[in-house]
């Protein structure tokens, strides 16, 4: 038995409670893993309160990530006492999560914490720091370097945002944060924010063209943000969607697309391949600042984690949530 949240559903309805967990729950898997730390990702909210229909098997453990040690394992990449992580492969949806005591996955899914972090700081990154890792490449790759002009972060007080911020600031790149919370904008400057914006500038509908202005974007709302901020990105430039926040719709023409050569990247961090996921945590060692990391960071006990999923969906929760799995 382990202490974890356990989400079921019966004629009685959806719950999830914070409670001893029989080892019999977990699914079949070649390595088992005592978790450490773990997070809350806007999905786990969904999960957690049941909003959305995220969870598809039940019983389940929520939690899309997890970072701790190996106990047991027959798979050959991995032996009892190394150092993981893991992030996505539906784990948290259709296979038990980090928000219990121990997990049991495939091999195939982990990666070796980096010796640059701590398991804390793992998590403190977590699913929404390696996405925005995955964003900023995107970026890159697409050739747009700090000369080019003013990045847009959407959703900037949310883990994806925060990280990027962080992540793009440091690289050199000037950011345009974009938040609902303009009481939060000394703390998104002192991530390296250089300008902050009110989203409601790109929350309604717009033109399907507008004024040049960004060199790259990467969104974590959707809807009409990110069918404005396609609208009003530069010659050539490159948006990364990670997000829906705002909604799944899609509210555009194919007018930046057509006329002004814009591309708009898909940035799944679910199923990502592993040399992707290897690179993006190798980045993040490099390129993401410790200190500004704590200070996007809150930390929470296991037990408490059904009530800040909550506040999370509601837009009251800023920067990451780390889980303390011990307690």
């Amino acid at each position: 038995m382990f202490k974890g949240i356990l989400i079921t559903k019966d004629e009685s309805g959806y719950r999830a409670a914070f409670q001893d967990i029989d080892a019999a729950v977990l699914p079949e898997g070649d390595v088992t893993v005592q978790v450490e730390w773990s997070t809350l990702n806007y999905k786990d909210g969904l999960a957690i309160t049941g909003k959305s229909p995220v969870v598809r098997r039940f019983p389940m453990v929520p939690g899309i990530d997890f970072a701790g040690t190996v106990t047991e394992s027959s798979n050959p990449a991995w032996k009892a006492g190394d150092a993981v992580i893991l992030n996505g492969w539906g784990v948290g949806e259709t296979h038990c999560g980090g928000l219990a005591g121990v997990a049991r996955v495939k091999g195939e899914w982990l990666v070796a914490r980096p010796a640059a972090f701590t398991a804390r700081q793992t998590m403190a990154i977590g699913t929404a720091g390696y996405t925005a890792m995955l964003c900023v490449l995107a970026l890159e790759k697409h050739g747009i370097k700090p000369e080019d002009g003013e990045i847009l972060v959407t959703g900037a007080n949310g883990g994806v945002g925060s990280v990027a911020i962080a992540l793009l600031a440091k690289l050199g790149y000037k950011v345009v944060a974009s938040t609902g919370r303009p009481a939060e904008s000394d703390y998104l400057r002192a991530l390296g924010a250089a300008d902050i914006i009110d989203r409601a500038e790109l929350a309604a509908p717009g033109k399907p063209l507008a004024r040049e202005r960004w060199a790259g974007v990467v969104d974590a709302v959707g809807s009409h943000t990110l069918a404005n901020a396609c609208a009003s990105t530069k010659y050539r430039g490159a948006v990364a969607a990670c997000g829906l926040a705002g909604g799944m719709d899609f509210p555009a023409s194919v007018a930046p697309f057509i006329l002004r050569g814009v591309t708009l990247y898909g940035i799944d961090s679910v199923m990502a391949p592993l040399a992707v996921r290897q690179e993006a945590w190798q980045r993040l060692a490099r390129d993401l600042d410790p200190a500004k990391l704590e200070a996007i960071t809150h930390e929470i006990a296991l037990s408490g984690a059904i009530a800040v999923a909550g506040e999370l969906l509601e837009g009251k929760v800023r920067g990451r949530v780390v889980v303390d799995v011990a307690r």
